[in-house]
């Protein structure tokens, strides 16, 4: 990843990343994806986009990954999408300071393409509201909605059925094993299991959970078993979506940072507040309720 920021954006917006606090599959639909149960929660913890609006029409992402190509890019299919969507003779530079890991189940690209939907409806003046937005990316991705809400959330379906809650806002220390996760692939292991029982909303917020998909990515991931053998000999470790992040909960900062200043020289490892009300929300100053 090759990476230039702009000091002159008009628009400087974080895209935040989240945890699943479990992640329940009850089952698989016909057309091969899976419903599940699960919590979305933010953290205060977050890649930076920078937008500036084009007058030619053209959608340049100026950071470039080397295993990504840029039309393949969420942020690029984000803007392209909107344009489409919206007939906007108007495009967009967007540039990224990246932070979240590729693959780590922490939301980075769905977070990135909310992000950037958001960002160019407001520049383009294009005034799609959340529910149209939502819709559009769901196109890009099952988590994207939630991050276009801003508002945690039990999510079922396929993670695009949203329910807004408040679960508990604690501290997390985040491992970051370094390996891709591939979700596809995850969710095509016969070892996958997909029969969990279903919960009902009220007990949402009562039972404790687990990532049904843990299984699977630590067999299948020596790199993440390896780190959650690490960290789960001292804390109580889960890890969040399709992997490959692990995370524990902390009742203060102090207790968080005490927890990473153990395990730095053996993990990459950040600590992060949860909060119910996005970040990204918050810095473009939408009211969520929360």
């Amino acid at each position: 990843m090759s990476n230039k920021l702009p000091t002159d954006a008009e628009l400087v917006l974080p895209a935040p990343a989240k945890l699943n606090l479990f992640l329940h599959i009850t089952g698989r639909r016909a057309d091969g994806y899976h419903n599940l149960q699960t919590i979305f929660q933010f953290l205060d913890y977050a890649d930076e986009l920078f937008f500036n609006t084009r007058n030619d029409g053209i959608i340049k992402l100026h950071t470039h990954f080397i295993d990504v190509p840029h039309d393949s890019n969420l942020i690029t299919r984000a803007a392209n999408l909107l344009k489409a969507q919206t007939k906007t003779p108007l495009g967009a530079d967007i540039w990224i300071n990246k932070k979240l890991p590729m693959g780590g189940g922490i939301g980075g690209g769905s977070s990135n393409a909310a992000t950037t939907l958001l960002a160019l409806n407001r520049l383009w003046n294009t005034r799609c509201d959340f529910s149209k937005l939502a819709s559009l990316g769901l196109q890009l991705g099952a988590d994207v909605p939630v991050f276009i809400q801003g508002k945690a959330a039990f999510a079922e379906g396929i993670g695009e059925q949203l329910t807004f809650i408040k679960p508990p806002e604690q501290w997390y220390l985040v491992a970051i094993p370094e390996i891709n996760v591939n979700t596809a692939n995850v969710f095509k292991d016969p070892n996958l299991t997909r029969n969990t029982s279903s919960i009902n909303q009220q007990d949402v917020l009562l039972i404790d959970g687990h990532n049904d998909c843990q299984a699977v990515v630590l067999n299948n991931y020596p790199v993440v078993k390896h780190a959650f053998t690490l960290m789960s000999e001292q804390y109580p470790t889960r890890m969040t979506g399709t992997g490959a992040c692990l995370f524990s909960a902390f009742t203060t900062q102090e207790q968080a940072l005490k927890a990473q200043n153990q395990l730095a020289t053996q993990l990459s490892c950040f600590v992060a507040q949860s909060t119910n009300h996005s970040l990204l929300h918050r810095t473009l100053g939408i009211n969520s309720g929360f």
